[in-house]
């Protein structure tokens, strides 16, 4: 079946050669270039664990005006499993992305022994979506799930049908998609847009600048409703930046860093700068920051481990 979002240039049996050979050229060079930007996402294995994630950088609000508005595509075919493994390793650091996760947005964690610092037994989340601070329990998962910001059927439906399973793999567990928040909350959520669900007021901003980031960096587009309700939510906060992560770091011991290769020592913190990147690692302890997104941050050592940035709260 064609859909609006799936027509460009119809042909008419009548129309010149001419007509045509520009149409088709037209309608190659807009999908290599749709190609080339899900390429730049396609393998995050790739990237050093501590370093920015590969994204767009700037103002969210600028960043959604080039995002197209298209209807929805039918969500025929639709499964997780077309995402991937769930939570698979991509970026390569050892332990997989579920742990990655709870481990860059908890504090407090203790650890499953001899699992080089992965598997997350307990901690707090100060949860981000209703702001209620979460006791996590691993014998109670449920309690903290990690949601994907942009949904994944709301992916699928919005270009990610005619990707390839790499890709979609990669948007499902890219940390920029990921974030650990309170269980009930984001299972009302389901694969709603920012046009059907919106987290509490105060991380409005923050939420929805990080749904562009994802869209823009997939390709995906937006119906007419998300876009509108974004744009609305943006134009209070005109100043909001698309926020920039960071691969999580190595867990202790990963047999999967690349051969040859060496952790590097984090160096002394610039006494100029307070930016801080939760989960990376950082010197001296003690040292405090601030995030993209305003949140306070201290450089802390736990359990032995080298000093990382962690919520202050």
């Amino acid at each position: 079946m064609i859909t609006d979002s799936d027509t460009t240039f119809p042909g008419r049996r009548s129309a010149r050669v001419s007509m045509g050979l520009l149409a088709a050229l037209l309608a190659t060079s807009a999908l290599a270039g749709c190609q080339a930007s899900l390429d730049a996402t396609a393998d995050p294995s790739g990237a050093t664990s501590g370093k920015a994630v590969k994204g767009p950088a700037g103002s969210a609000l600028a960043a959604l005006d080039k995002i197209p508005v298209k209807g929805r595509a039918p969500g025929t075919g639709y499964s997780r499993d077309e995402f991937g493994p769930a939570w698979k390793d991509t970026d390569n650091n050892g332990c997989d992305q579920r742990n990655d996760i709870l481990r860059r947005d908890l504090t407090n964690e203790t650890f499953k022994p001899n699992t080089h610092g992965c598997i997350v037994l307990s901690g707090t989340l100060a949860d981000p979506y209703t702001g209620k601070t979460i006791a996590f329990r691993k014998a109670d998962a449920s309690a903290v799930q990690i949601d994907h910001v942009v949904a994944l059927q709301n992916a699928w439906v919005t270009g990610a049908y005619k990707w390839t399973k790499d890709q979609r793999t990669a948007l499902a567990n890219d940390p920029l998609n990921l974030m650990a928040a309170d269980g009930p909350t984001n299972s009302s959520k389901g694969a709603g847009d920012a046009a059907t669900w919106l987290p509490r007021k105060s991380f409005r901003c923050t939420y929805v600048a990080r749904q562009v980031a994802v869209k823009v960096k997939y390709g995906a587009w937006m119906t007419a409703a998300e876009h509108k309700a974004i744009e609305g939510i943006l134009a209070g906060c005109p100043k909001q930046k698309l926020p920039q992560v960071q691969t999580i770091p190595l867990g202790e011991g990963s047999a999967k860093a690349p051969a040859g290769s060496a952790k590097k020592t984090a160096g002394p913190a610039d006494p100029a700068s307070t930016k801080a990147s939760p989960g990376a690692f950082c010197s001296p302890a003690g040292a405090k920051g601030v995030t993209d997104e305003g949140t306070k941050m201290v450089c802390s050592a736990k359990n032995g481990d080298r000093p990382r940035w962690r919520s202050a709260g």
